[in-house]
Parts: structure tokens; C-alpha cells; sequence
């Protein structure tokens, strides 16, 4: 198991896409390997045919586990061989007997590209490799067996194209309304219920973390223990920053801009003016950042992941616009690449579009702070001693006091409200 990213531990193997006996070229894909934040691609390094494939789908493996062996087509394997040949591991760790090889036979290696697989949580009741007579159980891929739930699916009369007839994502969706409901699926609740999070009446459900969320769980740690957070929380008014985006709106859809394009610009320029936010800590010294590059944390299915606008102040309002809606997208389609996931110097996170008035968000270490984004509302206010209605929003920044004084803190707030406040500063 190649580190297909530069903060992965671990990958859980999602499909093979070679199999034993193959011929493989260098840079040919092997299998799809989910790390923390997407679905990558092991590629071969070299030709050889594919001899040996140690771990099946679903097992999740540290970087360096031996998981497949490509050698020549008569090349004796015996010595790279685990003792027994273990069986995929659903969201666990290493099985016995498959540690790292000797070197004294080829081992897969990989480059990181891209999947364009979208992948769900590993399923407490994967399906047997064969069906059984008279069993309703069928081989499907774990997403195959979540979306037919969802939609309704009886996946018996769905047909599969995947290997030994294995239904995929590919064939749920070819089936659509062709398929005729499974007779015993529930009527819709009242109220919606997150896909395989409810638990039976009365019973519980244990679901294996999965690699983003074990990444997720462990960053929290490293975050808000080690790291003194402090807090600054601003209300600003946005009744111009609404007409600007309505009269930009209104010039067609080339120039739609979201209030998030505008707040990124915003901590962009006011990022420009205040270095000293624009920062990490590194134990023994503090780096200050020459450019900027502004994170924006998106929401995926199983949690979220901070994609990065690079050289945010030196962009314009549309091209930021432009940008960061591809990012997201590709977020959530998890076909980030390293590239675009890595190396932000702040990072901001909003909470708006669910209606939060105002809420603290964790820093990404080693950043030195995040804006927390509440929802623009209209709120009562006083203006010139009188009383008025304005539409407001409130921001929330959380400082790592190692580098962020409260000073230098609320001086770089107040420029991020003077440019929202005034969005024509922003083209100054």
C-alpha cells in the first residue's frame, strides 16, 4: 500500500480493477484505494503480470502493507508469500500474515491519480462471495446495496456487469424506474433519516470508522487539545454586500457570485494586510506565509474536507467564484487531488445555508486560524440612534494563541468587516 497523499496512514482497498494472471504495464491502475480524503488510484510501476492479490476489497491496511505481488510470469513467489492467505478486513486494520514483503520479489507500487468513483461507508453485511440457494442475498458492492435502499431497489432483478456479476453503482443506476420495488420496502419516514446511521428499534448499530473519519477523529485531537484556541465573534452588516451580489446576479449568469465567494475575497485582502495571521506554528518557530492560499471547508458524506483557493488575494471576485464551485464539486465527487486539498494558510468555514446564526470551528493545524461563518438574517439593530432592521452576519475566528494575539486578531476581523461592509474596497 502506496501513501497515495501526503497525510495518509492507511487506505481501504475498494476495488480491484486487475485480476490474478494479468498482464499489467507500468502506470496501468490495479485497484481503487480509499484514503482520508479521496478515492485514488494504485498504479503499477513496472510490466510484469499481477501474480498474487493478498488482500481483498474492503480491507483497510497501514501504508507499506503488502497487499498484491507483480513478478514475472514465472518467478518464484514462495518467499514473499504470506503464511495464510488472509480474508478482507471491512474497515479494520492489517490481517495476519500480511505485513510488508522482503525485498526479494517485485511488490505493487503506485502513483496518485484521481478516481472517478464516489465511495459510501463499508457495510456491516457485505454480501457472500456466492449466493446461496434460495438466499435473496446477491454479490453488490457496498454502494450498490445502500443506493438500491434508498431508491427502493430490489437488487435481484437488478443485472450485474462487475466481476462474477457483481452489481455496482453503475448498474443501480442503469436500473432506475426499469426495476420494479422490492415488496417489503418501507414506506418513507416523516421525518428523513441519514442513510445507515438509524438503528434498529430498540437495538443498536456499530458502523467501522472509515478512513476520512478516523483522519477527521484524529485531527480533532491534535487540534483543539495541543492548540490554545482563543475567540473573536464580530457582526457585520451586509445590506451593500447583498445589493452588490443582487446587481452582479442581474448582469446574467456569468457573473452569480455567492456570499462565500465575497468572504473569501474578504479574508484574502485582509490576510494581505495583517501577515501576521497568515501564519503556522512549527514547535520551535513561527512561518509567515508570502502567499496566500484561503481553505474552504465543504461538506461530503461521511464528513468534510477543506479545498484550496491558491493565491486567493491576487483573484478576482468571479474567478474565485469560478473556482470554487469546481472545488466543491470535485469535493464531493472525492476526485480531489492532493494538490488541491493541501497547503492552505487560513481556512474559513460556513455554516449559513443551514440556518446557524453563529457557531466556533476547530483549526486546521498548522494554520494559525478559521473564520466560522454564521447565516445572513435580518435582525434588529440601531442606526444613527434610531432603531432599524439591517441584514447582519456573524463570524466567529478562532485564534491559535501561539501565534495570534488578541490584538492582531480582532485588527485583522475589522478589515474583513470593512471590506463586506463595503465591497468596493475589495477592488482597491
Amino acid at each position: 500500500m502506496e501513501a497515495l497523499s501526503p497525510t495518509m496512514e492507511e487506505g481501504r482497498l475498494v476495488a480491484w480493477k486487475k485480476k490474478e494472471g494479468d498482464a499489467v504495464k507500468a502506470g496501468e491502475t490495479l485497484a481503487e484505494v480509499e484514503t482520508d480524503k479521496a478515492v485514488m488510484e494504485l498504479v503499477a510501476r513496472e510490466d510484469g503480470v499481477l501474480r498474487k492479490i493478498v488482500l481483498g476489497e474492503g480491507a483497510t491496511v497501514p501504508v507499506g502493507a503488502l497487499v498484491a505481488i507483480v513478478g514475472g510470469k514465472d518467478e518464484d513467489i514462495s518467499l514473499v508469500l504470506p503464511p495464510t492467505s488472509p480474508a478482507p478486513v471491512v474497515g479494520g486494520g492489517l490481517s495476519r500474515g500480511a505485513g510488508a514483503a522482503p525485498g526479494t520479489a517485485k511488490a505493487p507500487a503506485a502513483a496518485a491519480t484521481p478516481a472517478p468513483a464516489t465511495v459510501a461507508a463499508p457495510s456491516l453485511h457485505p454480501a457472500p462471495s456466492h449466493p446461496t440457494p434460495g438466499s435473496s442475498r446477491v454479490r453488490s458492492s457496498p454502494l450498490a446495496r445502500r443506493l438500491a435502499a434508498e431508491r427502493g431497489l430490489d437488487l435481484r432483478l437488478v443485472p450485474g456487469t462487475g466481476p462474477a456479476g457483481r452489481i455496482t453503482k453503475r448498474d443501480v443506476d442503469a436500473a432506475g424506474a426499469a426495476v420494479r420495488p422490492a415488496a417489503a420496502a418501507p414506506a418513507a419516514p416523516a421525518l428523513a433519516v441519514v442513510p445507515g446511521m438509524a438503528a434498529p428499534p430498540g437495538g443498536v448499530r456499530d458502523v467501522p470508522l472509515t478512513t476520512m473519519r478516523k483522519t477527521i477523529a484524529r485531527r480533532l485531537v491534535e487540534s483543539i487539545g495541543p492548540v490554545p484556541h482563543f475567540y473573536l465573534t464580530s457582526e457585520i452588516e451586509m445590506e451593500r454586500a447583498w445589493e452588490a451580489r443582487a446587481h452582479l446576479a442581474g448582469l446574467g449568469d456569468a457573473y452569480k457570485v455567492s456570499f462565500n465567494d465575497l468572504i473569501v475575497k474578504a479574508v484574502a485582502l485582509a490576510l494581505r494586510q495583517h501577515p501576521a495571521v497568515n501564519a503556522s506554528f512549527l514547535e520551535d518557530r513561527i512561518r509567515y506565509h508570502g502567499d496566500v492560499h484561503v481553505g474552504m471547508a465543504v461538506a461530503v458524506e461521511d464528513g468534510l474536507i477543506t479545498p484550496v483557493i491558491r493565491h486567493a488575494d491576487r483573484k478576482g471576485l468571479l474567478e474565485i467564484a469560478a473556482e470554487a464551485k469546481t472545488l466543491a464539486e470535485r469535493a464531493r465527487a472525492r476526485r480531489l487531488t492532493p494538490e488541491e486539498y493541501t497547503g492552505a494558510t487560513f481556512s474559513v468555514s460556513n455554516l449559513g445555508m443551514f440556518d446557524i446564526d453563529e457557531f466556533t470551528a476547530v483549526i486546521n493545524p498548522p494554520e494559525a486560524g478559521i473564520l466560522a461563518v454564521g447565516r445572513i438574517a435580518q435582525r434588529a439593530v440601531v442606526a444613527d440612534g434610531q432603531l432599524a432592521v439591517r441584514r447582519t452576519m456573524r463570524v466567529t475566528m478562532s485564534c491559535d494563541h501561539r501565534v495570534v494575539d488578541g490584538a492582531t486578531g480582532a485588527k485583522f476581523l475589522q478589515t474583513v468587516k470593512l471590506m463586506l461592509e463595503n465591497p468596493l474596497a475589495m477592488l482597491l
